[in-house]
């Protein structure tokens, strides 16, 4: 009896230490058991506790090693109680906009230190990182998580040791990893098993510190297109007189966009430069003969292939370095360059975009929950295979929060790349005191629906405002667009995401709560989450499409904006996802793609799809709708929908487009165009 006794208890022992081996990566289940946030099965994201009273500091003077700092401490100390809120930079709509708006009481700390000070007893220690391997503060991040730890930069750390805060180092990762790659591996080997697997945080180790203000004053404009081209139509050799810049020991070349709103900006294809005649540089953007001469890339993109050429979109731009000899009386600059090109020269060196220093937005929420932290390129073979294993590693439909690395190339790849692994993205890497607004209500509500005009023999045209999945879209720039003082008067469809149900309901709740009749949320690329649909495995789709269907139905939202790109390029829906859409989700009605053209279709003979024609100013957005309208004969009802770039345009740029119409377009709602649709094709009313 004894002995059946002893073998029963240590049968039950063994499967507790099973099931507690089993579960040690999703210490953010149920609840976690040392903290108040809670994530129930079948929900996207965690829920905080509610947060009753904040600390606040404005961070915006300090250093990165310090925000760094702050930031971990903050995920700790908010993962039992959000307590603490910071002010980390210049946000559209202003510093206290959401924080005065979210009712919580709170009091201004002048010194974040007496904010370490009034918290240091909940901290077990400082780890370190190493300034060689500006990846390790990824690492030292997830172990901050771990360890309930703050992240410190070596010169900080001596400052936490001393008194008053008598902290103990209980990691140092100088010298531990070769580079980054190897940083990543150490951590996946090492930490990966002890870390939630229910969601993954991409972020930046690192930001650019801001250049001065003053840093461009000396560049004086030497050529500029004047008309925003795309084609690449108005590629030639253009010879840039220099002379004048000469009697210092270098000339910097700047080439900028013209037109910064739409991405089409200086494209250069190859450079020559000749003093006094002789050629003394000569290269090809992209190839290793373009090195020297290159004094600042700035975000900008080279590609070796098809002959090879830079370029720079939007606010982005590149700079080269010329050094003539110094009896040099003529200077010209040869540049085969395209589309919208800005260029500006001096001879006054400016400082560099290269100096970098630790990034601290979304550390708070990857630290409260004990999430890994990484920062892997798709298009680097051996980052992507390892980006590849974690991504294997979790359960279909978990989320990717933060961002990717090489700009719009790694959008695309890692977008892709995380689709092909049941793994939705989550644009998240600038949303700020996440920890805060998932612990802070929202009075969420269906939206009104407004019945459709009588169909008549008119164009029915409707805008919308993309970027909706991207949180911190929501958090910012759309906050500012909300507040144009034309919102309301022309109808506008905003894409939102309908997980900030989970992150920031508070958030959601005021655009709701302050909507016009003319106002309409729907859901942003491709749902509830950011994923590319033809990609996305078969038998796991139903998980994201029936996730899109409770968060939609949750937020009154019923209008998807899909995007689906296969190798970079939009693809049409595939017939199988269209049917899961129907099935699991059951729309109004889709809007998809991004495109230079626009044009609707009934998809599976059940869902009415538009194709969203993408414009990024007034003008172009005539042009656009000229283009849509050119063959309509007036004996039937033409549908055209808009896709309006939100870093560019704003309500009031819409009331001008619509002005500038005539009696034959009437502007309606999403829901009013779908139910159109609906109507013009003998589909029933939904």
């Amino acid at each position: 009896m004894i002995r059946k006794l002893v073998m029963l208890c240590l049968t039950v022992l063994l499967i507790l230490l099973g099931t507690a081996n089993i579960h040690a990566n999703e210490q953010a289940t149920d609840s976690m058991k040392n903290g108040e946030i809670t994530w129930p099965k079948g929900q996207a994201l965690p829920t905080f506790a509610k947060a009753k009273h904040l600390d606040v500091v404005d961070l915006r003077e300090n250093t990165g090693d310090e925000k760094l700092l702050f930031t971990t401490l903050q995920g700790n100390v908010n993962r039992e109680e959000p307590r603490i809120y910071f002010i980390e930079d210049d946000y559209e709509e202003g510093n206290y906009t959401w924080l005065n708006d979210v009712d919580v009481p709170y009091n201004i700390m002048e010194n974040p230190w007496d904010l370490m000070m009034k918290y240091k007893d909940e901290i077990s220690g400082v780890v370190v990182y190493d300034p060689e391997v500006e990846d390790s503060i990824n690492v030292a991040t997830t172990m901050a998580g771990l360890e309930q730890a703050v992240v410190s930069s070596p010169d900080l750390a001596e400052k936490l040791t001393e008194a008053p805060f008598n902290l103990t180092i209980i990691e140092d990762l100088r010298g531990r990893f070769d580079d980054g790659i190897d940083a990543y591996k150490w951590q996946y080997e090492n930490l990966w098993s002890k870390t939630t697997h229910r969601m993954l945080v991409g972020l930046n180790p690192t930001s650019s510190v801001d250049l001065p203000e003053d840093n461009w004053d000396d560049f004086r404009v030497i050529a500029e297109e004047e008309e925003e081209i795309r084609d690449s139509s108005n590629q030639d050799i253009y010879d840039l007189e220099l002379t004048e810049f000469l009697g210092e020991e270098s000339v910097y070349l700047r080439f900028q966009d013209a037109f910064p709103s739409d991405g089409w900006g200086s494209a250069v294809h190859e450079v020559t430069v000749k003093a006094d005649g002789e050629v003394i540089a000569q290269f090809i953007p992209g190839q290793e003969d373009e090195e020297p001469y290159l004094y600042d890339g700035y975000h900008s993109n080279a590609d070796e292939r098809h002959d090879g050429h830079r370029w720079a979109d939007n606010g982005d731009y590149f700079i080269y370095q010329f050094t003539p000899p110094e009896d040099t009386e003529e200077l010209i600059v040869s540049v085969d360059m395209w589309n919208q090109f800005k260029v500006s020269a001096s001879n006054v060196q400016p400082i560099a975009a290269g100096e970098t220093e630790p990034y601290g937005y979304l550390r708070d929420y990857a630290v409260a929950n004990r999430a890994m932290v990484f920062w892997l390129d798709s298009n680097v073979p051996e980052e992507n295979e390892l980006f590849e294993q974690i991504m294997s590693d979790v359960e279909p439909n978990t989320p990717y929060l933060g961002w990717f690395d090489n700009d719009v190339a790694g959008e695309f790849s890692s977008t892709e790349l995380a689709s092909e692994h049941s793994v939705y993205v989550l644009a998240a890497d600038w949303f700020n005191n996440m920890t805060v607004f998932s612990g802070v209500k929202g009075k969420i509500n269906k939206q009104k629906q407004i019945p459709a005009p009588e169909l008549d023999h008119k164009i029915y045209l409707t805008f919308t405002f993309g970027e909706g999945d991207n949180l911190q879209y929501n958090q910012h720039k759309l906050k500012q667009l909300w507040d144009d003082e034309a919102r309301g008067n022309v109808p506008i469809n905003w894409t939102t995401s309908p997980l900030l149900y989970d992150v920031a309901p508070s958030i959601l709740g005021h655009y709701q709560q302050t909507a016009t009749e003319n106002d309409l949320l729907i859901a942003g690329p491709s749902g509830a989450g950011y994923i590319y649909p033809t990609p996305w495995p078969e038998d796991t789709f139903d998980l994201f499409a029936k996730q899109t269907k409770k968060y939609m139905k949750r937020t009154g939202m019923d209008i998807i904006y899909a995007l689906n790109r296969v190798d970079e390029q939009n693809v049409p829906l595939t017939e199988s996802k269209v049917q899961d859409y129907i099935d699991y989700v059951n729309p109004q009605g889709m809007f998809l793609s991004w495109e230079s053209n626009t044009g609707t279709s009934i998809l599976n003979g059940e869902l009415p799809q538009s194709i969203l024609r993408g414009v990024s100013s007034v003008s172009e957005a005539k042009e656009a709708i000229a283009d849509a309208s050119a063959e309509w004969d007036g004996n039937s009802p033409l549908f055209i929908s808009l896709g309006m770039l939100s870093w560019s345009l704003t309500p009031s740029d819409v009331e001008e487009i619509v002005d500038f119409l005539g009696s034959e377009y009437e502007i309606v709602r999403g829901d009013q165009y779908f139910e159109l649709i609906r109507e013009a094709n003998g589909l029933p009313k939904k």
